[in-house]
Order: structure tokens, then C-alpha cells, then sequence
């Protein structure tokens, strides 16, 4: 029972010195494994080199693996850390490798991309992505609603954008699906140029969509910044109640 109280503090507890050093190895192994990721894409690496890599990802994998069973061990609620947020994170950073056991999917780019999922266990290790998704779940229904929103806007530029353009650039504006692309990237602002419009009605509704598009990045923007906001200044408040309870004492 002693062992593993320690062991709850050391995974749970930010604020002791052996829950720091928990933290750190965690994050530098979570950097390794980024790291291997990216060196594996190098053209010509040696086949030294690739089964070092390898030996490194398996050892990341098996030291993620332990901590992820310690979590559940330490758990006072062993079925709600399973389904809750951050144990699905660390389950998720890990099952891709275990899913590959014994499939020869290595190779295969989709496999090699989901090993990047475990960046995601940044979120459970870092209190400010933590604050973020305090902030997200603060306004959430207004992000879903703003988020359905975007969806039917970027069907309703796609839609007008084919209208415009579809006769005088039927290879670029092939079908509604295929201006799809155009108005994701005239909503979003980011304008690649691979795709505009030609014609004085495509121009002019290219301008009223990115004024729309403004608001699309300005709105939920706002909305996270006054979230975060807020929940910077409850935990200051807290932080101000608990030296004065301690002044008090």
C-alpha cells in the first residue's frame, strides 16, 4: 500500500521532486521518439542506423507502456482512467505499435504516421494545454456550434464558386467536391494561388468570402482568448485564497 501511494504522488504530483523527474523523462522521451520519427525519413540511412532506431522505438514504447499500466495501478477508479481523456492518450500512443505486431506494416506511411500520436501525451505532462482544453471545454458548445457553421459555409462557397467558375475553368472547377479545396483555402486566408478565380462574379464572390473569412478565425479566437482569460484568473484567485488561508494558520 505504501508503494503505491509513492508511486500515485510520483505520476500524479508535479510539485514533489521525484513526480519532476517523472515529468522530464517523459518529455524527453516523447522529444526522442520525434526525433528517431524524423531521422527514419532521412533517403539513405544506414542499416546500423535504422536498427538502432529501431531498438529506441521499442524501448520508448516499453517505458510508455509501464507508465500507462502504473497510472492504472495507482488509479482509484480503474475503468474511469481507461475512458477518461488522458488514459486514452497514453493507450492511443502506444496501440499502434502493438497493432503492428506481427503485420508488416512498417513500411507502410499510415503506420509510421500514427506513431506521431504520441505527441498527444504533450497534453497530459504540459499545465498550459492543460488550461487550453479547460478553456476549449469552457466554451464548447459554441465552438461545435461555430465549427458546424464553418462546415456549411465552406459547402455554400463551394457551391457558389463552381457556379461562378465551373464554365470558364472546368478542369479546376470540375464539380462542387473539387472547389471544395478553393474555399477551404479562401475561408481559412492561407490562398495558395493554385486555384483562383477568372471571371468578375468569381472575383467578387472570392471577396465576400474572405471577408467571411475573417470572421471565421476572429470569432472562435476570441471566444478561446476570453476563456483563457477567465480561467487565468480563477487559479490566480485560488492560488491568492489558499496564501491567505496559509497566512491564517
Amino acid at each position: 500500500m505504501r508503494v503505491r501511494q509513492i508511486a500515485k504522488r510520483m505520476v500524479d504530483d508535479t510539485d514533489t521532486w521525484s513526480g519532476r523527474i517523472f515529468n522530464s523523462v517523459i518529455y524527453f522521451l516523447i522529444i526522442l521518439s520525434l526525433v528517431t520519427f524524423s531521422i527514419e525519413t532521412l533517403p539513405a540511412i544506414s542499416v546500423e542506423l535504422h536498427t538502432v532506431l529501431g531498438y529506441l522505438e521499442v524501448m520508448v514504447i516499453v517505458i510508455f507502456t509501464l507508465e500507462y499500466l502504473l497510472r492504472l495501478w495507482t488509479s482509484d477508479a480503474k475503468l474511469s482512467f481507461i475512458f477518461s481523456f488522458f488514459g486514452l492518450i497514453d493507450l492511443i500512443a502506444i496501440l499502434p505499435f502493438y497493432l503492428a505486431i506481427g503485420i508488416d506494416l512498417r513500411s507502410a506511411r499510415s503506420f509510421r504516421l500514427f506513431r506521431l500520436l504520441i505527441l498527444l501525451k504533450i497534453f497530459r505532462f504540459s499545465q498550459a494545454s492543460r488550461r487550453l482544453l479547460d478553456c476549449i471545454m469552457l466554451v464548447k458548445e459554441e465552438v461545435i456550434l461555430f465549427a458546424f457553421l464553418t462546415l456549411i459555409l465552406l459547402w455554400l462557397s463551394a457551391i457558389g464558386i463552381f457556379y461562378f467558375e465551373h464554365d470558364a475553368q472546368p478542369d479546376k472547377f470540375e464539380s462542387v467536391f473539387h472547389s471544395l479545396w478553393w474555399a477551404v483555402a479562401t475561408i481559412t486566408t492561407v490562398g495558395y494561388g493554385d486555384v483562383y478565380p477568372i471571371t468578375i462574379g468569381g472575383r467578387l464572390f472570392t471577396f465576400m468570402v474572405l471577408l467571411i473569412g475573417m470572421l471565421v478565425i476572429a470569432v472562435p479566437a476570441g471566444l478561446l482568448a476570453a476563456s483563457l482569460t477567465r480561467i487565468v484568473q480563477q487559479e490566480r484567485e485560488q492560488e491568492r485564497e489558499q496564501e491567505r488561508e496559509q497566512e491564517r494558520e
